[in-house]
């Protein structure tokens, strides 16, 4: 063999080998490497997963009663990939079953609607998940009705009945708190996306507010998942994976049921008293707080929602009031959300502002019945004198003039509408302690920030809308262009970027442009009351596992301190116990065994209601107990309430009479909350049954909770 065969018989061969070579890697990726990933692949053609959602985890209160749990229902599902295989979709089927049900047709029809079915403006009551997932109509079916539906599936076709774990909110010696629990929903499409980095079955129910979304991680569990193999006529041939579900866990909370129960009873009575005093109270809000850590004891919104209604299903009408203004909007946690001019609550910064800017607090000062800014006179409230006050008068009886003359007066310092390259604007910067315009930070979704209208804001705000108001008459509908609104809108158009006196004076007693929410009214005045400390509010308190065992806990968190000396502070608490004594709250709190320290508010709010009518004043009160050694704050506001202590103020008394356990104008040590002053520290043991000690509004009496395990529910991925 010559030199150049035995050359091309060597390419040959290693070109062989090389093929052999590439061959064989390629079998060690796809038989070894990459094995399981073709194993699964194959497997998912021939599986079919059964999933076992798992238990949801309680919620509790901070002594162990449960706010949330788990029961058994039945429920009666619908699946829409086979109904609308038929001639009418499935409408003469859903029509005899809701004949044997006993529901509305229009509401089940419309449960089992997909919302992006149907047009805008109709999608109350929707399904929000996928035509994948079995639609329940009904969670609560009568055992002997769901058997007929299951032995007359011809009948029925694409109706299931099955056994499964409702949400429960066992509204405990009347508690709703829906706004702070929220409920839980069916997965949305954008859910199963894994747009939010968990993955989900499609069989789970999720948190969709409140504390159920906030703390969905921990209370959600681990679905168990049996992996079936079939043939290709979908028979099980054997189970390839069979994994339990793991419960999840409990969530212990720094509410008490108890005062949760009295804020949202003094709430509602508050709204029904301030409508018999012939004022509109569109809503309102309550809350409670620990002065000396920020653990939430209570919050409350009125109107409100029953959390129950979402596992029930809601109905067209349901649906459509949640976010209806004529409702007034029961979806709304105004505790939270809703933003209002806080009035004269806000005279406590003003107060820090003056010493600030080196008033004494000390002097007395004029309490005239007007204060002229230009050619506007700006009235004391109801136009009254107070002759000359005391600083510490001047808080309790709420005078207003005295604050119009040293605000407009630090304005016309800090240059008025030139003003100086660094203004001191001791009014802004007081604001600035208590953190206004910002969140809380408080453990639940959602929350609004406030606005501090200071020059910062004020020139965004300019910036945003300064073509609306220079093009105002083309822009504003004719109703809006009255001479005041046109002459707004001419000053808006010109400075709207400045401050002006108008803006200042009204800064100054809590009126114009700022708003804050309850939440953060109720933080600024535990921050009085404990000295300084700005706590971060907070709902829960730990997370524990099923058997017992503490996985997490959540401690107190300060965000800041106002910065003040100890020698302001305790003139403002006692200038604010005053207001209980002989201010505007003194009515309100006569013969009342603790002493109590706050401040009333009245806002005025401008505009028109739907049906034409002014809108009425906000109601405020803030305040805490006991003035000399303050443990708890209680804010309340109802809006469009009219006074603030004949609405608000009395709604406070009553929770700080559940608190106290105040009877009859005397201290029942045995009807007190807390005997030694303090909320639990130690966290309850989580059990079947829990009774919450007796309470205030009903001396003597307990509740019993039984709590139900769910049963273990099968519904294909």
């Amino acid at each position: 063999m010559n030199q150049r065969a035995r050359l091309s018989l060597l390419v040959t061969q290693i070109f062989i080998a090389g093929l052999m070579f590439a061959l064989f890697g390629r079998l060690f990726y796809l038989q070894i490497a990459a094995g399981p990933t073709y194993r699964d692949a194959a497997l998912s053609i021939q599986s079919r997963d059964v999933v076992t959602p798992a238990n949801r985890g309680f919620i509790v209160d901070s002594s162990g009663v449960p706010l949330a749990l788990n029961k058994v229902g039945l429920a009666v599902t619908v699946d829409r990939t086979k109904i609308d295989k038929l001639s009418d979709k499935g409408e003469s089927v859903i029509q005899d079953l809701v004949k044997l049900l006993g529901l509305n047709f229009a509401d089940v029809w419309q449960r089992t609607r997909l919302c992006g079915e149907l047009p805008k403006g109709q999608k109350a009551g929707c399904w929000t998940g996928s035509r994948f997932q079995p639609i329940p109509i009904t969670k609560e079916a009568d055992p002997q009705i769901a058997l007929k539906i299951v032995e007359l599936s011809d009948r029925y076709p694409g109706i299931s009945a099955t056994p499964v774990a409702i949400r429960n909110y066992p509204e405990t010696l009347g508690t709703n708190a829906g706004h702070v629990l929220g409920y839980v929903g069916p997965l949305t499409e954008e859910d199963l996306s894994g747009a939010s980095g968990r993955s989900y079955f499609r069989s789970e129910s999720i948190g969709k507010a409140g504390l159920e979304i906030k703390y969905d991680e921990y209370l959600r569990g681990i679905p168990g998942i049996k992996t079936l193999i079939v043939d290709r006529k979908e028979a099980v041939t054997t189970t390839s994976k069979n994994t339990k579900p793991t419960a999840g866990n409990h969530l212990v909370t720094s509410l008490d049921v108890r005062i949760q129960s009295a804020a949202e009873l003094a709430l509602n009575d508050a709204v029904k008293r301030a409508r018999a005093s012939g004022y509109r109270a569109d809503g309102g809000a309550a809350v409670v707080m620990d002065v000396r850590n920020g653990q939430v004891l209570a919050l409350a919104s009125n109107p409100t929602f029953d959390p129950n209604a979402f596992e029930r299903g809601l109905t067209v009408k349901q649906a459509s009031n949640l976010f209806s203004e004529k409702a007034g909007v029961p979806a709304l946690n105004r505790a939270l959300q809703g933003l209002y001019a806080p009035g004269s609550t806000f005279k406590a910064v003003s107060l820090i502002a003056a010493k600030d800017a080196g008033y004494s607090l000390k002097a007395n000062y004029a309490c005239p019945s007007e204060f002229q800014v230009g050619n506007r006179a700006f009235q004391n409230f109801e136009s009254k004198s107070q002759g000359t006050l005391s600083m510490k008068r001047a808080i309790a009886v709420s005078c207003d003039t005295i604050w119009y003359k040293i605000a407009y007066d630090e304005w016309v310092r800090d240059g008025g509408l030139r003003p100086k390259s660094n203004p001191n604007d001791y009014f802004f910067n007081a604001a600035k302690k208590f953190q206004m315009g910002q969140k809380t930070g408080i453990d639940l979704p959602s929350e609004s920030s406030g606005r501090l209208a200071n020059r910062e804001w004020r020139k965004n705000w300019y910036a945003q809308n300064k073509d609306y108001y220079c093009n105002y008459k083309d822009r504003a509908p004719k109703a809006s262009q009255t001479a005041f609104l046109l002459q707004l809108a001419r000053e808006n158009c010109l400075d709207g970027d400045k401050i002006r006196a108008g803006d200042a004076v009204n800064f100054s007693i809590g009126q114009g442009d700022t708003v804050i929410t309850p939440i953060k009214l109720a933080q600024m005045y535990a921050a009085i009351a404990n000295g300084g400390t700005i706590w971060k509010p907070t709902v829960a308190k730990a997370i524990v596992k099923t058997d017992g065992t503490v996985l997490k806990t959540f401690s107190p968190e300060k965000l800041g301190n106002l910065g003040e000396d100890q020698a302001t502070l305790s003139f403002l608490q006692d200038a604010l116990h005053e207001v209980t004594i002989s201010g505007t709250a003194a009515g309100v709190f006569a013969g009342f065994p603790i002493p109590a320290a706050g401040k009333t508010g009245t806002a005025q709010v401008f505009g028109k209601n739907p049906n034409g009518s002014a809108k009425s004043d906000t109601s405020w009160f803030a305040g805490y107990a006991p003035s000399n050694n303050p443990e708890y704050v209680a804010v309340m506001m109802v809006s469009q309430g009219g006074f603030g202590a004949g609405t608000s103020g009395i709604g406070v008394r009553k929770i700080f009479e559940t608190i106290f356990g105040v009877q009859g104008g005397k201290v029942n040590p045995e009807l007190q909350v807390f005997p030694d002053g303090n909320p639990p520290t130690k966290l309850p043991r989580i059990s079947p049954a829990t009774k919450p000690k007796p309470s205030i509004l009903a001396p003597g009496t307990t509740a019993q909770v039984q709590i139900a395990t769910s049963p273990t529910p099968k519904a294909k991925r």
